[in-house]
């Protein structure tokens, strides 16, 4: 069996839904994994937010806007009238589920419901078109079987145990429609795996059932060297590792969920990333050996806070890093980045929820310097210990750009280089001429 997880752009026209339920009619035996169709997570979003600011008005204006969306978008796609109507019905029926909200307390359980009903509604529109066409598939309901522990990971034992149950159900059944990024919390309440988390959903089925491959279908021929919307020359990439992939997501690849690779590289099962738009082209295969020394590709996060603490006790002291990093657990931070030299210590973060009282705490430790609107660019690739050269190929392209911290050696596949974010462009655009020759 392998898992096809299909994301909003390419499940964003009528034209393309029916794309995707003929790329699926292959017979192969397979899930299909759906996101919300786009725009619809951002008007979620957005009624969510007028929620809390208790304006129903707009709410329920966002509504009629999504209702209008979806009835064009059902009218365009099912041509059996019958089926038509029962999909505008199903589609009325969760519309009418966030209009009640208007009329209540807005609170946080209301708000993971608000933003679940983009992928039941997906899901539900293509099952419907299926059944027009005559095409036999089963409707599974993600929530009966995907569900977080008590620190909000993935139970993959409840996980595996539940969804080979709800399959067991249909043993003469080869396809199978599923929601991605909507789950259950620990305590059986609706929740999510927050954005992108549909790529997370088909690798953590892909996992509970062994799948044979794990398909991640984009707008895009799979992942690139650079990031296509800022650098003008991009060459899509053939193969990468696990590892490799995984620093890629993690530091900006937007083409993948950061935390989905984990379960398929746990199960050995390999990953396609492939362009809906474009069937026949090869993607981007990830799997668990590296094609290639040397560079493999470039990605960059925004939003980086950079913290630095300088104090004259660091100096031959034992226990110091110990106490900073403590500073951070406390407030539940985590850290991306670090850099340390006698009498400092410098480290990055991406959430600034708790930044004063992290800074407060770390002053009983040192002067604290604080430098916002900064961005993480990662190179990776096969960096062998017997490799010569790649740092300098790395730091002569960059070598008109002013670097605030560098990170080598942690891993065998990740150079790390904070600048500020207004040179990500030029860093970006320098890297894919010094690095890659484009």
């Amino acid at each position: 069996m392998i898992i096809q997880k299909f994301g909003g752009t390419s499940v964003g026209t009528p034209e393309r839904m029916q794309s995707i339920a003929e790329l699926i009619s292959d017979g192969e035996k397979k899930i299909v994994v759906f996101s919300a169709v786009s725009g619809t997570t951002n008007t979620l979003v957005d009624i969510c937010t007028a929620l809390h600011k208790k304006d129903a008005e707009e709410a329920l204006s966002l509504v009629g806007e999504l209702s209008k969306l979806y009835t064009n978008f059902i009218i365009k796609l099912i041509s059996k009238e019958e089926t038509k109507e029962e999909t505008l019905e199903i589609v009325d029926a969760y519309l009418n589920g966030i209009r009640s909200y208007a009329k209540k307390l807005f609170s946080p359980f209301i708000e993971r419901s608000i933003l679940a009903q983009g992928e039941l509604i997906s899901t539900n529109i293509f099952y419907q078109y299926l059944k027009s066409k005559g095409q036999k598939s089963v409707l599974l309901n993600a929530l009966d079987f995907m569900r977080t522990d008590n620190s909000g990971e993935p139970d993959q034992q409840f996980i595996e145990e539940n969804l080979q149950f709800e399959l067991s159900k249909y043993p003469k059944k080869d396809l199978f429609i599923c929601q991605g990024y909507i789950c259950r919390n620990a305590f059986g309440e609706l929740d999510n795996l927050k954005r992108g988390g549909s790529d997370y959903t088909a690798s953590l089925i892909g996992a509970a059932i062994k799948a044979d491959s794990i398909q991640i279908w984009t707008d895009i021929d799979g992942m690139h060297n650079n990031d296509p919307r800022i650098v003008e020359q991009t060459r899509p990439i053939q193969e990468l590792s696990f590892k490799e992939a995984a620093e890629l997501a993690y530091f900006g690849a937007k083409i993948l969920h950061p935390a989905s690779i984990r379960p398929a590289e746990e199960k050995n099962i390999p990953v396609w990333l492939k362009n809906t738009m474009e069937p026949s082209a090869h993607g981007t295969l990830i799997h668990s050996k590296s094609s290639a020394k040397g560079f493999k590709a470039v990605a960059a996060k925004d939003g980086i806070t950079a913290i630095k603490i300088r104090s004259g006790r660091m100096l031959m002291a034992y226990g110091f890093l110990r106490n900073v990093f403590e500073v951070f657990e406390r407030f539940k931070t985590p850290i991306d980045m670090i850099t340390t030299s006698e009498v400092a210590v410098s480290v990055t973060i991406d959430d600034l929820t708790n930044l004063e009282g992290i800074v407060n705490e770390l002053k009983d430790f040192g002067n604290v310097e604080v430098d916002e609107n900064q961005t993480i660019v990662c190179v990776v690739g096969d960096y062998s210990a017997e490799g010569k050269g790649y740092a300098s190929l790395i730091f002569n392209a960059l070598d008109e750009i002013p670097i605030r911290m560098i990170s080598y050696g942690g891993s065998n596949h990740n150079v790390s280089l904070l600048i500020q974010t207004e040179d990500k462009k030029a860093a970006l655009t320098a890297l894919n001429k010094g690095v890659f020759n484009l």
